[in-house]
């Protein structure tokens, strides 16, 4: 099968391996990364994170197609640069689903030479989700491989999960985000041509073609930083229709408005990283009405990013 020669590629004598969705990399994921890097170091082993594309969660509908927190390719530049020295994205179809724990994870130990398998709290694998912690433990004695379960990282009272960072996301609190990701919330897109609206107002905007899959924050306006051409700009951020004008946008656009620049970027690709909320977007009566408060929104930026 695919997936079977994809890990033989990575083949390794001897490994410490996890396996996940990972999206959004969040504090969680990286306390377990942490401990396999250093674990593995001092066992003489290699790390081996393993991961999916598609998210399973995406594959099975569990949450819809613009809900997920980071690209694959994000992820693993993410999984990475935490020192984990394999990351190996499997093609996650539906003969892949069909596979049972068993099966799989012997042939992840013969491939990688799996000694070591770290597991979340709630962690499960396989067809119709049978391999659950209990039965990989019972998977590791029958293959005399070890599984550490690890427990889940809180927030107060609240579990760091991709979920619950999502459920945050979509009430526009990107400071809770940020303590949960252990980073500000980012969006990655291409500066595209828009309506030249802000431009007309005095006040460009940079219009992102961000990819569909991806978590949009609740609409509003947002203190961020914008990253382009290895610079970094304060810039303020709407996120909505824009319902001053006629003809509202039938779904939200990404549209940052950089400050201390007169550049365009048309075709650059920027990573944009939510700092803060500011306001909700709201409808005004005029276009003189709409470029006041923008000069507020400048203000209060500056204010919070020099913090």
């Amino acid at each position: 099968m695919d997936y079977i020669e994809t890990l033989n590629k990575k083949a390794v004598p001897s490994s410490w391996v996890t396996i996940g969705a990972f999206d959004g990399v969040h504090t969680g994921h990286q306390t377990l990364f942490r401990k396999i890097v250093d674990g593995a170091r001092q066992a003489n082993c290699q790390s081996v994170a393993i991961t999916f594309d598609p998210l399973p969660a995406l594959f099975f509908k569990r949450i819809t197609t613009d809900h997920i927190l980071t690209s694959t390719q994000e992820r693993v530049a993410l999984i990475k640069k935490l020192g984990v020295d394999h990351v190996i994205v499997l093609d996650f179809t539906r003969e892949f689903a069909d596979i049972d724990a068993l099966t799989f994870m012997s042939d992840v130990k013969k491939a990688l030479g799996l000694q070591k398998l770290f597991a979340g709290y709630n962690f499960t694998l396989g067809k119709d989700q049978a391999g659950t912690v209990a039965v990989l433990k019972e998977i590791g004695q029958q293959l005399d491989f070890e599984v550490e379960v690890v427990p889940p990282i809180r927030h107060g009272q609240e579990v760091v999960s991709s979920s619950n960072i999502r459920k945050i996301l979509k009430t526009g609190d990107v400071v809770k985000a940020k303590d949960y990701l252990g980073r500000p919330y980012a969006l990655c897109g291409r500066v595209v041509h828009g309506e030249s609206r802000g431009s007309k107002l005095g006040i460009p905007t940079a219009n992102l073609s961000i990819p569909g899959e991806r978590l949009l924050p609740a609409t509003g306006v947002y203190a961020t930083l914008s990253h382009i051409n290895r610079k970094t700009y304060i810039s303020v951020t709407n996120v909505g229709v824009r319902p001053t004008f006629d003809n509202p946008l039938p779904y939200p656009r990404v549209e940052p408005h950089l400050l201390d620049t007169n550049e365009t970027f048309y075709g650059k690709t920027m990573t944009l990283e939510f700092i803060d909320y500011i306001r909700p977007e709201v409808r005004f009566p005029d276009s003189k009405a709409l470029v006041a408060q923008i000069q507020q929104d400048i203000t209060k930026t500056r204010e919070i990013l020099k913090k």
